[in-house]
């Protein structure tokens, strides 16, 4: 009889003691289930959005090569630059046959390396994350086209890959995450001097986005050019008034 006392004994104190133990759990326990866990970031879930597109406006089918200006520009927020000692030569051109062809950017009679870029009035455009550039563009020969990227702190960046040679008219999608970057000098439309990879570059402030060839034209004919329908960015806009900043780190 003694043992079984003891033995209700013992039951009942370590009754007691869990249920101690679970009433001091409690208030954590709850406490936990009020606290809000911050949201996790995906970045799919934020794609930036169109930041400009360009078509150039169509000029009458069998219109003869037109040096390209501003005028031809669709998006009254744009402004057009030209660079390279060639720059005189990108033409705007709108051929008679085949018959669904469009008007293009045409850099075949750039007797010297030219480049096109684009840049909007009021915003600089934030490239980080998701950002990506579309085009549609035909390159013929060893032409291979190129994004380039002015800085807001004036440093200038040519992209690899580019888009090289297509029987015909190719949409292409470059992720800006995927590309990597060389410096690129802009007066001369060449790579930079130093042969180096430009590693991790700010590009939260771009002040300018286009594309070159680094060459020449091979002039008429079915030689080496370069042709391109229309651009988009996808970017988010940085007001101008935030300021400049774009450092880069070499390696």
């Amino acid at each position: 009889m003694t043992t079984q006392i003891r033995f209700a004994f013992l039951l009942c104190v370590a009754g007691v003691a869990a249920a101690q133990n679970a009433t001091e759990q409690q208030p954590a326990a709850q406490q936990g289930r009020g606290q809000t866990r911050a949201p996790r970031y995906v970045p799919e879930d934020h794609r930036p959005p169109l930041f400009l597109r360009e078509s150039f406006k169509e000029t009458p089918k069998g219109t003869n090569e037109t040096p390209v200006t501003a005028e031809f520009l669709t998006s009254p927020n744009l402004e057009l630059k030209l660079y390279g000692p060639g720059k005189g030569d990108i033409q705007i051109v709108h051929h008679e046959s085949p018959k669904d062809e469009p008007s293009y950017i045409w850099t075949g009679l750039c007797s010297a390396p030219c480049a096109l870029a684009l840049r909007d009035k009021n915003n600089y455009v934030d490239l980080t994350g998701l950002s990506k550039i579309r085009w549609r563009s035909k390159q013929a020969g060893f032409h291979v086209l190129r994004p380039i990227l002015k800085l807001a702190d004036a440093g200038w960046l040519v992209g690899d890959p580019g888009d090289g040679y297509t029987v015909d008219w190719r949409e292409t999608e470059m992720s800006i995450g995927d590309m990597r970057w060389r410096r690129f000098d802009a007066e001369h439309v060449s790579e930079g001097n130093d042969g180096r990879w430009v590693e991790k570059p700010d590009l939260s402030k771009v002040d300018e986005i286009g594309f070159t060839d680094l060459t020449i034209g091979s002039g008429h004919g079915a030689g080496g050019s370069s042709r391109l329908d229309w651009i988009e960015v996808y970017g988010n806009p940085v007001p101008r008034s935030a300021g400049a900043t774009g450092a880069t780190r070499q390696h």
